[in-house]
């Protein structure tokens, strides 16, 4: 069925005239005219009484207008529907959050609510690794990790936050007003650090190896701030984003920013590089504006 000929026919059905149906859509009266016959051609009976100049319904019109009525109405809401999307004011967005970026993104999220109240945000924590693997296979349309992403997998990646690592122990283990540490010097201090699932592990791994010595790792654990009590109780020394060290404001605790090298902390998203939704771009866009980074 023929969308235009079904508004030409509601339209006229209800003024009754085919002259002022033709002025509301601003058409000729014929292409009025032909348009109904087209419909009632295609349905097979006819929708209107030409009495003269008074038109009125069949029985087979009224049901007709009634459910175009219905049909237009829907179709108005759906093009409203799609319009509220693309300018980014509704929608549904579910993206994959590792516990340790959560922190991060607080403002973001604030922003987003803010600016976006009607598009419906869902937040899935998951390890960046996990995250990584629902966006390759399509579960997740937008997810965080820390850099390095997993090179087998089909997924691109936009660095969004930066953050240098930084020693944490109990007061005293390093000079009084120290404020660097070089990572060699991390080769005889007993560590606490995170799962080795955590991308951040296998960056000091890998900057532990390139230095040419193995860690002494005396405990590990899934939870930062863990590795803060752990630390702050004198059992090793933990490694940690400038974002957390940023949070402690603790007299047990002393901190000291690695340098020769400095290791960074790289928060990334990570798509599977073909479509974002418009929600998406707009979670990118309050990202790009609270977090100084701009979307590629």
């Amino acid at each position: 069925m023929d969308i235009r000929s079904l508004r030409y026919f509601v339209e006229t059905a209800r003024l009754s005239s085919f002259t002022q149906a033709a002025e509301q859509l601003h058409v000729t009266q014929s292409t009025i005219s032909k348009m109904v016959h087209q419909l009632e051609q295609e349905l097979g009976t006819p929708l209107l009484n030409r009495d003269g100049r008074r038109l009125t319904l069949t029985d087979t019109g009224r049901v007709v207008f009634q459910r175009g009525q219905e049909m237009l109405a829907t179709l108005r809401t759906l093009s409203d529907e799609v319009r509220d999307i693309q300018a980014a004011r509704r929608g549904a967005l579910t993206i994959g959050v590792p516990p340790m970026i959560n922190l991060l993104f607080t403002p973001v999220l604030k922003t987003f609510r803010e600016r976006h109240p009607d598009i419906a945000l869902a937040l899935r924590e998951e390890p960046g690794q996990q995250v990584e693997r629902l966006v390759a296979a399509g579960e997740l349309e937008l997810g965080m990790t820390v850099l390095p992403a997993d090179p087998a997998l089909p997924v691109r990646t936009l660095p969004v936050a930066t953050s240098p690592i930084w020693a944490l122990a109990a007061t005293g283990t390093f000079q009084a007003n120290r404020r660097t540490l070089r990572l060699a010097a991390l080769r005889d201090l007993p560590l606490v650090l995170l799962t080795d699932e955590f991308a951040l592990t296998r960056t000091l791994r890998r900057a532990f190896a390139a230095a040419g010595f193995e860690p002494r790792v005396v405990a590990q654990s899934g939870q930062w701030d863990w590795l803060v009590e752990m630390a702050s109780a004198g059992i090793g020394v933990a490694l940690l984003p400038e974002l957390f060290i940023d949070r402690l404001a603790d007299e047990r605790l002393q901190a000291v920013r690695i340098v020769e090298p400095q290791l960074p902390w790289q928060v990334a998203h990570v798509w599977n590089g073909r479509y974002l939704s418009h929600a998406a771009r707009a979670w990118l866009d309050v990202c790009a504006e609270v977090l100084g980074r701009q979307p590629g």
